[in-house]
């Protein structure tokens, strides 16, 4: 069987985030037992399954929202449309929105 490459990993773990939350490239890189933030980032650029796989709801750690394969506005969008509140390109209810994966 083939060995599943870091991207595909990621968007397993991404996928378990629920509608309604967000979570963070730190979050996903702790939840795959690495600190490769960056290359959680550049898996999550490269998704070509947006938003089938929900990139949209990975966010940076302070809160801000960060870039999208579809663009900022329609990351913004995609994420007021499930409930999480946007001002000024930061998640505004940040703390209890945010998914964390038992790590």
């Amino acid at each position: 069987m083939a060995k599943k490459s870091f991207s595909s990993k990621a968007y397993s773990v991404l996928k378990k985030v629920p509608k309604g939350k967000v979570t963070t490239y730190k979050e996903i890189a702790l939840a795959l037992k690495t600190k490769a933030y960056r290359a959680v980032g550049r898996a999550m650029n490269k998704n070509k399954n947006a938003p089938k796989i929900p990139c949209h709801r990975v966010v940076k750690s302070n809160g801000e929202v960060g870039g999208y394969i579809l663009g900022t506005k329609t990351k913004e969008n995609l994420l007021r449309k499930e409930g999480i509140k946007i001002k000024n390109g930061k998640v505004s209810n940040f703390k209890e929105v945010l998914f964390k994966f038992n790590h």
